[in-house]
């Protein structure tokens, strides 16, 4: 089986990461696929360095349908994608010839693969979720979606703890796929909820506050749509209305992310935040307190931030219990989020109040 595994891109202008990608991952697969949509730098150049598989695709604004050309060009039992601003670290690579062995032994249609895409000061991931990251061929994937593309693999799927990380890099991207939603709305495209939650959440990410409420309420409150979207969503709309000081409604979304699954710790956390704004400390305690002993749901597709079940809450607390007469509760929360990350902001500073206050 001498082309197993082929990676497939599609990039622009990314002659600045594209080398760092390709060195962490090229011993781990055997065919390489770049797809160009029009770099005006060195891209090709480097690209060419790497393989002879490099191939044009007239931009259309629709990643989807560059993303399935890309594919249309392996010839690989299995595909595997990666953006250029994404890396290969070498304990994950190791995992990834394991899972090329395992995959030759007990073939499967697709593999959910982990994805770190932001990290503390330390490197460590701090927001990650799984994708589908390898693909067999035979299953005949088909990408859609002009923005935020996905493939929905066959039947038989698998999760690896195989992670990729998404470093990003300093290209800029502005409103790009803000104008492509924009774009291909003028052109008729129907959003489904999927698009709806990930439409209004580019609404948001570009303050367009008003506009966003619209999408993500009729994507919510519609019958259509996967349930970690749904939560997603609501964590979107109520910043939303956070930004555009509305606790009320902020709450309402807030407590209408339980009717789509288990609570989620950043949901609570957010809950907290109200409340602790409000100086509601007992409110707010009880909110990050339930964050603490919240479960990581990532297995089942969810936007995971680690935080939100550990440090994040302990900070907040340390200021709820102390406002709330609790000193020990405080200090005892303190020490917690100090054993997590000592060089923390947030933990340096209560360290030297509490030491003011002859504590520590």
């Amino acid at each position: 089986m001498d082309n197993f595994l082929s990676l497939c891109m599609i990039v622009k202008d990314e002659e600045s990461v594209l080398a760092r990608l390709l060195d962490s991952v090229k011993t781990g697969v055997d065919e390489i696929v770049v797809v160009d949509t029009g770099s005006t730098d060195a891209t090709k150049e480097i690209a060419a360095r790497y393989t002879d598989r490099i191939f044009d695709f007239e931009w259309t604004d629709d990643f989807a349908a560059a993303r399935n050309f890309s594919f249309s060009k392996a010839t690989g039992e299995y595909a595997m994608w990666l953006d250029a601003d994404d890396y290969i670290d070498a304990e994950n690579l190791e995992r990834l010839m394991k899972l090329r062995e395992k995959l030759k032994e007990n073939p499967v249609d697709g593999v959910y693969c982990r994805y770190d895409v932001a990290f503390d000061d330390k490197g460590n991931p701090t927001y990650y979720f799984f994708r589908e990251r390898i693909l067999r061929m035979a299953s005949s994937p088909v990408w859609v979606g002009c923005v935020h593309e996905c493939v929905t693999p066959g039947k038989n799927v698998e999760f690896s703890d195989f992670t990729v990380k998404h470093l990003r890099s300093d290209k800029p991207r502005g409103r790009r796929n803000l104008d492509i939603y924009q774009k291909n709305l003028e052109k008729g495209l129907q959003l489904d909820a999927r698009n709806m939650f990930y439409y209004g959440r580019e609404l948001f990410n570009h303050k367009l506050y008003t506009e966003a409420e619209a999408v993500l309420r009729k994507m919510i409150y519609s019958d259509e749509g996967w349930f970690v979207n749904k939560i997603e969503a609501c964590k979107v709309l109520a910043d939303c209305y956070t930004v555009m000081k509305n606790d009320e409604k902020a709450l309402e979304i807030l407590y209408k992310s339980f009717d789509f699954g288990p609570p989620r710790s950043a949901v609570l956390c957010r809950l907290g935040h109200i409340f602790r704004a409000q100086k509601k400390w007992e409110q707010a305690i009880f909110w990050y307190s339930n964050a603490l002993e919240c479960k990581n749901y990532s297995y089942l597709g969810d936007f995971d931030s680690p935080d939100t079940r550990g440090i994040t809450p302990l900070i907040d607390l340390t200021q709820c219990y102390w406002f709330d007469g609790n000193t020990e509760k405080s200090l005892e929360c303190h020490r917690a989020a100090a054993k997590i990350n000592p060089d923390d902001p947030s933990v340096v500073f209560n360290d030297r109040f509490f030491k003011s206050k002859n504590l520590l």
